[in-house]
């Protein structure tokens, strides 16, 4: 079996870290539904069992949502985890971008070797339960400011937000070339809008257009909940069409993604819906990829 690199995980121990979305109250009117199903410790030998089948070679691990004070020690917890395991690789680690310590706080994780990149989550939607900020960050000059010195630490970009939102983004990625963005999750189209896919088509299209912009195949629940491999092959498909093989990758977002499915059944689905494709390509797609764009040296 051709290796996999995989683009996105998260670890947690819930007794060392608090991760808020992870504790009770549990309620089904958040953007995902109730995530009680995944509220319990998942460590490196749960992730093994879960991706047993399917010659995991690395993996990068994107930060998981603890409070933003606990950032720094997530990125410390992981880098023991991978002193010890093997895993994870490399990181993706949170950072607020609108904190007007920004600075600071991207130095303090840079200075871990493992740390390739920052996400700040902006999904933001007029419907309030859809959001996951109660604001749009990505309008904020505040938020666009600590965005720009991602360069200067030499720090990618994980970018979680909605597709209305990312036309309004093009003009600041455009002007900093040299800050890699990563879209996650498949730009997340949301169905449920009247112009939904017109807007996910529209948005990708013009972060497609920007040659430093890359995106993960991934979080097909987030498309829709009931998702088969029927109904989300034209996604994928459509999203190597615009970016082309060498910019998107597959990743597992485990455990997350078992909300909805799991993660033999997404892995099967994309391994089938592109297995057309010549080998150099789908070894891009599952390794390549993500060790070249997360830079990872991983000897494939």
């Amino acid at each position: 079996m051709i290796p996999f690199v995989d683009a996105h995980i998260h670890l947690w121990d819930l007794a060392h870290i608090r991760y808020d979305w992870l504790s009770p109250p549990f309620a089904e009117d958040g953007p995902n539904g109730s995530v009680e199903a995944i509220a319990r410790n998942y460590g490196v030998a749960d992730y093994r069992a879960d991706l047993t089948r399917w010659n995991v070679v690395g993996a990068v691990h994107v930060d998981a949502g603890a409070a933003a004070e606990s950032a720094l020690r997530e990125t410390q917890w992981l880098d023991g985890l991978a002193a010890i395991e093997g895993l994870p690789t490399a990181m993706v680690a949170f950072a607020a971008l609108n904190d007007p310590d920004v600075d600071a706080l991207l130095a303090a994780q840079a200075a871990h070797p493992r740390v390739k990149g920052i996400r700040h989550i902006v999904n933001w939607h007029g419907d309030p339960r859809r959001s996951y900020t109660p604001a749009d960050l990505t309008v904020d000059p505040q938020w666009q400011a600590g965005y720009g010195l991602l360069a200067k630490h030499k720090l990618s970009f994980d970018l979680q937000c909605y597709p209305g939102q990312m036309p309004g983004l093009v003009p600041l990625i455009e002007r900093h070339p040299d800050i890699p963005v990563i879209i996650n999750h498949i730009g997340m189209p949301v169905l449920t809008d009247p112009q939904g896919i017109d807007d996910w088509r529209r948005g990708m299209a013009a972060l497609a257009a920007l040659p430093h912009v890359a995106v993960k195949l991934s979080g097909m629940g987030f498309i829709r909940r009931d998702w088969s491999r029927e109904n989300i092959a034209s996604f994928i498909r459509e999203t190597i069409d615009l970016f082309g093989v060498e910019r998107c990758m597959f990743a597992s977002d485990t455990p997350t993604d078992k909300l909805f499915g799991p993660i033999d059944r997404y892995m099967e689905a994309y391994h089938a819906i592109v297995a057309d494709l010549p080998e150099t390509d789908r070894r891009a797609l599952f390794a390549g990829n993500a060790n070249r764009l997360y830079r990872l040296g991983i000897d494939l």
